[in-house]
Order: structure tokens, then sequence, then C-alpha cells
């Protein structure tokens, strides 16, 4: 976050500071200039609370706030029981950090109505966003620019498009699952390794084989430091050895391969090659669109589009992915029938590769990967910024420049769209249950003009594994003490890492 303070408010005190030491100050002001100090400080921090309480108003949160870094250590360790504590305590709550205000939505009512009145507020993600992702991305446009960009990309989500992404997802599944069997059996955290899947099979969807296998993992690596730097307070400045500094430093090293994967496309698309990734599905479009007067997009821009699909699909998936293993392993009945459902959907091919047809014949897996979605939602909750004071309800006005954020969790853990809803009930999505009649709870893709693209992406992503995993592995979660306790990394995960072990399933 930035450390600025309201430009009108600052140069108010500080023309009165300016006053006050001309006047009471010199040999002969009788004053010694640690009063003055001490006083002008005392003053400052009194009306910084001021400000607060003028913000704050009748809403939950802090009665004061820390002079100048408000709640900066809460927000540098952020903790799900602290979440969880705010979502409780009002359906609006707020926070002060630095010279920021935040106010955070808990009901799914106020959350749908952030997430679509793009006239009130804009997409933040944090602070640093724009700094390591760049200004210039398209993730930060608005209004109409937003709507025409958004266009050009649905080419990339056809379902002609998915089905050419699936051969390749199943052959990073192969090559993972023979690494975790190859180690005999041995018990380890696979949250890493569920991370490290999900990262080449993006990689390789986006830009097939484009990059090196030594590319791949050095991204791999690169990326913890984008990752690091998603907290929602930062250092603002990028100044070496910063996490906003190493994160622009992982997104540089990045862009310049995907520029270079994107120039080698064009020259081998030019030369007569086929489609192998969605970069060359991309470009063979715009050139199929060009007569048509089509927009054009040049290689910095698809180079940084394809940068936003991996934000938005890295650490979320990988996270959905964490949880899948680990409840599918702790539920053997679920699972037991998604392995009757592959069997029945593959005919006498069991091993068979994957085609779109069959994943989208999954009906229970698709179940079953929507309840992981709805009981550990990857993304608890998605920052935007006031652009104009906004009455968001009759009780309160959010200030303009505040961070509002609406929230999923709550949403998702409504018990009257989903009653008990701490269980893991594949059902309650099936013919009998009730939860598809409230679709408006279900905002783990976001919702309004800014909701994921990807989203049956996501969902053939996770079935995919999900399918072929229970017919290739068998595997077994050694619980812990921590096994149910979520840790906060950007997204959510088990805080033990999910300890797992596989072996090959005859």
């Amino acid at each position: 976050m930035s450390l600025s303070f309201d430009n009108h408010a600052f140069k108010a005190a500080q023309s009165a500071v300016k006053t006050f030491f001309q006047k009471n100050t010199g040999p002969n002001s009788g004053v010694s200039t640690t009063a003055v100090v001490v006083t002008t400080l005392v003053g400052l921090f009194a009306y910084e609370q001021y400000v607060y309480l003028k913000k704050k108003q009748n809403l939950p949160g802090p009665k004061y706030k820390i002079p100048i870094i408000g709640a900066l250590m809460d927000s540098m360790n952020p903790t799900f029981e602290g979440y969880l504590s705010k979502w409780k305590s009002g359906e609006l709550s707020c926070v002060g950090v630095f010279d920021r205000f935040v106010v955070i939505a808990s009901t799914c009512e106020l959350s749908r109505k952030i997430l679509n009145s793009p006239v009130y507020v804009v997409p933040t993600v944090v602070d640093s966003m724009r700094t390591i992702l760049c200004a210039d991305n398209w993730v930060f446009m608005e209004g109409k620019e937003h709507v025409e960009y958004r266009k050009g990309l649905n080419v990339l989500f056809t379902r002609k498009a998915l089905g050419i992404y699936v051969p390749i997802q199943d052959r990073v599944y192969t090559k993972h699952f023979k690494e975790w069997l190859a180690l005999d059996g041995k018990s380890e955290q696979y949250q890493w390794r569920f991370r490290e899947l999900n990262m080449e099979a993006s990689l390789r969807v986006f830009l097939g084989d484009f990059l090196s296998d030594e590319v791949c993992s050095t991204i791999s690596q690169k990326y913890f430091d984008i990752t690091a730097a998603l907290e929602l307070v930062n250092f603002p400045w990028p100044f070496p050895g910063t996490k906003v500094w190493k994160a622009m430093r992982a997104r540089q090293y990045i862009v310049h391969h995907f520029i270079a994967g994107v120039q080698d496309s064009r020259k081998r698309l030019s030369a007569g090659g086929g489609v192998t990734c969605m970069m060359d599905a991309w470009i063979k479009s715009m050139n199929e669109d060009q007569v048509k007067g089509g927009k054009m997009f040049g290689d910095r821009e698809i180079a940084l589009t394809i940068l936003t699909f991996l934000f938005a699909s890295q650490d979320a998936t990988s996270s959905a992915l964490t949880w899948a293993f680990q409840l599918l392993a702790d539920h053997p009945d679920v699972l037991a029938r998604v392995r009757e459902e592959q069997i029945a959907v593959r005919g006498d091919d069991v091993n068979g590769k994957l085609t779109i047809d069959v994943l989208e014949s999954m009906t229970y897996t698709r179940q079953v990967v929507k309840e992981i979605l709805r009981l550990r939602p990857p993304v608890l909750m998605i920052p935007y910024q006031t652009k104009k004071d906004w009455p968001i309800n009759d009780n309160y006005t959010v200030p303009k420049g505040a961070m509002v954020i609406p929230t999923t969790y709550p949403a998702l853990h409504d018990p009257v769209a989903y009653p008990e809803p701490e269980s893991f009930n594949p059902d309650r999505w099936g013919p009998e249950g009730h939860a598809e009649k409230y679709p408006k709870n279900f905002m783990v893709f976001g919702n309004g003009p800014h909701h994921c693209l990807g989203k049956e992406y996501a969902f053939l992503h996770l079935i995919g594994i999900v399918a072929q995993a229970s017919m290739q592995l068998d595997f077994v979660h050694h619980r812990t003490k921590d096994s149910d306790k979520i840790s906060i990394f950007a997204t959510i995960y088990p805080v033990d890492g999910c300890i797992m072990s596989f072996t090959p399933r005859a």
C-alpha cells in the first residue's frame, strides 16, 4: 500500500505546523524545540485518529488506529481466524492500515453489489499489483475498453479451444504421476508438488513447447516471488531486496520468455505450422480476423495477457488441487463413486486418454469439484477501490479512495443455501440437492464485468486431474492435528502442507 497521506489533510497539517514553528520557536520564544516537536506529533496523531473515526462511523472494527501503521502486522500475517472474526462482526466492518481505509463486506448481497458496481469501484487486487503486472495491463482497464478487450479473448475459451488443451494437460498429469510414484509410497508434503503440476500444465497449455523445460522450471521458482508479494499490505516502493522488487524481477524474466515464445509461434504459423497451444490458437485467430478488422494484439500485449492467465490460475488452482486430494482421500466413499463413474463413462478403455467429450460426461466428478471449491474456496476476497463516495447501503457511505473488499467464504458457507455447510457433500449439487437453486452464492469465479474468463477451463482441468488420478493412483492422506486448519499464502492451504503418499493402482 502507498504510504502517502491524504494530500489535502497533509497540506493543511503541514501549514499549521509551519505557522506554529514560526510563532513559537526562536531564541526569545521561551519554548523548546523538543516541546514543539512532541506537541506537533501529538496533534498529527490526534488528527489521524479523527480521520479514521470519521470514516469508520458506526462500523465494527478497531476503536482506535495505531499511529501511522494501523493494523499493519495483522495485514502482513493474516490468519483465517482473523478473517472469520471480521466476517462475523457485521455485514460491513473496517480496519485502517497506513493511510488506507479498508471496508470488508461479508454478506452475499453486498459482495455481489461491489462486484457489479463499476460506476463506483475499480479492481485493485492489491496496490503492488499495478507495479508487478504493469499499469497498462488489460486487467486494470475499465468500461468499454475493458469489454472490448475481453471480447478478443473469448476465442481462447470456446469449447473447441478447450478441446485442444485437454491432451496437453493429460500429458502433464501422466508425467507428474510418474514422479509421485517414483517415491515408492513415501509420505511427504504434497502441496508444492500439486503446485508444480499445475504450473507446468498452465505453461504447456498457454505456450506449448515454446518454453524449454529449464525455462519452465525457472518460471515456477520465480513465480514464488510474485505470490509472496500478494500481501494486502506491502512496502510501497520497489527498493532492491523488497518483495515487490523481487516480484518485478520475476515478471521481467517471465514476460521476456513469453515474448520470445510469441515471436516463435508467429514464425511457425507463418510457415504453415499447426496449432499446438493457446498462444498458437490466439495468433491463428487474429490472422484469420485481420481481414475483418478484428483487434490485433502485439507481442507484449499477448505476453502480459498470458501472464494474467497464469496469475489467475496458478495459486487458486494449486490450492484447489491440494484440497481435492486431501478431501478425496479423507472421504473414500466419494472417491469410490468417482471411480465408478470413470468406469461407466470410459467403457472398455478405463485407462484411455482424456477428451473433452469424456470430461463433459463426468457429472458426479463435476459435482465433487464444485463441492471442493465451495467448501475450500481458493479466493477469499477480491479487493476493489472506490472511485467516489458510495452509499453502499442505507446506513453507511464508503469514502472515496477506500479499499472495499467483497468476500466469498461467508456466501459459500451460508446454511440456507448449503445445509451443514462445513460438511463435504457433493450430492448437494446433484438432482436430489438444492445447492443449484442458489447460484448467486457461488462466487468462486467472481461476478460482474471482471468475472473469470477461464471458469470452464479451470473446471475441466480439476475434473481431469481427479479423473485420471482416481484411475491410475491409490493415495493416502496422513492426517495431523493441523490437517483441517487453514493457512493463507495468497490463497488457502492446509497448515500441515497436505501429507500424502501415492502407489500405483492396479
